[in-house]
C-alpha cells in the first residue's frame, strides 16, 4: 500500500500549508480545512481578516511536473478568457508565480501547490435528475473540444497522453490493473480478454485529430458544480491528450455499473450534438471507453489504496469491473 497520505504525511501537509499562507498574502487568522485526499491534497483557506477564500491544491509527489501544471493553467486561462466554461481562476502568489513550491517542516520532499478562487456550487447527486445535467454537460464538453481543436497551444505546452498503453499498459500512469484489490486469476483472464477486444476496436477507430486531442479527462461528478441553473467544472489536473469521447467515460467514473448509464449516454450525446457533430461511429465507441475507464480506475484504486475513497470502493469495485468485462465479451462482435 502507498504511504502517500499516511497520518504523518497528512499532518506535515497541514503544517506545510500553514507555514506557506503568506505566499498568497493570507494572514495567521486563516482557517485551513482539509477538503479531500485523492490524487492530490486539497485545502480550503478562509482568511477572516481579508475575506479571501481560496482552494489550495497540494500536488502528489512525482505525478505532475511544473511544466505540466503551468500548461494546465494556460488552458484554464484560455477557456475562461474565451468564455467556454465557468471554472475557478488560478490565484498567483504575492511573488506573481502561480505554481508555488512548499517546503516540508518535517523534512519530507517539497511539493508544488496552486491556489484557486473558491467556486460556489454543489456536486450533482445521483438522486438528482442526472440526465438533465448530462445533457448540459454534453454541450459544455462539445464547446471545450471545439476550443481545444482551434486553440494555439503556447510554447512549452506539455500534458500527459492518455492512450491505451498509458492507461492499462505495463507502465500505466496509475499502476497495473492486475493489482486490482481482490482480483483472482479467473477475473484477470476476463479483463485481459476484454482489453483485447477494446484494443482491436481502438485500432479500427483510430486516433486522428478529429477524434483525439486535448480533453479534461476527469469530468466525474465530483468535478462538477451545480449552482442554480449553471454547471461549472473544476479540477483540470488530469487534462491531457486522449479521445474526445473519453470525456464521457470519465464523467461516469465509479458509477459505470449503474442502470442509469444508457440514459446518461443518450442525454450527453444529445447535448453534444446541439453544439457540434458527433457521428454514429463516435457514439458507438462510448461504451468501449466506459469499460476502458473502469479498468483504469480499478488500477487507480489499487495504487491509491491509502485514499479513503479508494478504500471504500475496495474489492467490490474490482468484482464489478470483472462483471462488466464479462458483459462486454457477451456482446456480439
Amino acid at each position: 500500500m502507498s504511504t502517500e497520505y499516511s497520518a504523518e504525511v497528512v499532518a506535515d501537509l497541514q503544517a506545510m500549508v500553514s507555514a506557506g499562507l503568506a505566499r498568497w498574502g493570507l494572514s495567521a487568522q486563516t482557517t485551513i480545512t482539509l477538503l479531500n485526499l485523492s490524487e492530490n491534497a486539497t485545502f480550503r483557506l478562509q482568511d477572516a481578516s481579508t475575506g479571501a477564500d481560496l482552494v489550495l491544491r497540494v500536488h502528489r509527489l512525482g505525478y505532475s511536473s511544473v511544466a505540466e501544471i503551468q500548461s494546465e493553467l494556460a488552458w484554464i486561462d484560455a477557456l475562461r478568457t474565451d468564455g467556454i466554461v465557468a471554472t475557478a481562476p488560478p490565484v498567483a502568489g504575492v511573488d506573481g508565480q502561480r505554481v508555488q513550491t512548499l517546503a516540508s517542516p518535517a523534512g519530507f520532499p517539497a511539493r508544488e501547490a496552486v491556489a484557486f478562487e473558491f467556486l460556489s456550487g454543489k456536486e450533482p447527486a445521483q438522486t438528482d435528475d442526472l440526465a438533465y445535467w448530462f445533457r448540459q454537460l454534453g454541450g459544455l464538453t462539445a464547446r471545450m473540444h471545439a476550443h481545444a481543436r482551434r486553440w494555439p497551444k503556447p510554447s512549452g505546452f506539455v500534458r500527459k497522453r492518455w492512450d491505451f498503453d498509458a492507461m492499462v499498459g505495463p507502465q500505466g500512469y496509475w499502476g497495473s490493473w492486475r493489482a486490482g484489490l481482490g482480483l483472482d486469476a479467473a477475473g484477470e483472464a476476463v479483463i485481459e480478454q476484454a482489453l483485447a477486444v477494446i484494443a482491436a476496436k481502438l485500432a479500427v477507430y483510430g486516433n486522428g485529430p478529429e477524434r483525439f486531442g486535448l480533453v479534461h479527462a476527469d469530468l466525474r461528478l465530483a468535478n462538477l458544480l451545480v449552482d442554480g441553473e449553471s454547471l461549472r467544472v473544476i479540477d483540470f489536473d488530469d487534462c491531457g491528450l486522449s479521445w474526445f469521447v473519453y470525456d464521457f467515460a470519465a464523467a461516469v467514473s465509479f458509477i459505470e455499473h449503474e442502470p442509469v448509464i444508457p440514459a446518461l449516454i443518450e442525454a450527453w450525446t444529445a447535448g453534444y450534438r446541439e453544439v457540434a457533430p458527433l457521428d454514429a461511429e463516435d457514439a458507438a465507441m462510448i461504451p468501449i471507453f466506459v469499460m476502458l475507464r473502469r479498468i483504469l480506475l480499478t488500477a487507480w484504486i489499487a495504487s491509491h489504496a491509502e485514499v479513503p475513497f479508494a478504500r471504500e470502493l475496495g474489492s467490490a469495485y474490482t468484482a464489478g469491473t470483472v462483471q462488466l468485462a464479462r458483459a462486454l465479451l457477451a456482446q456480439p462482435a
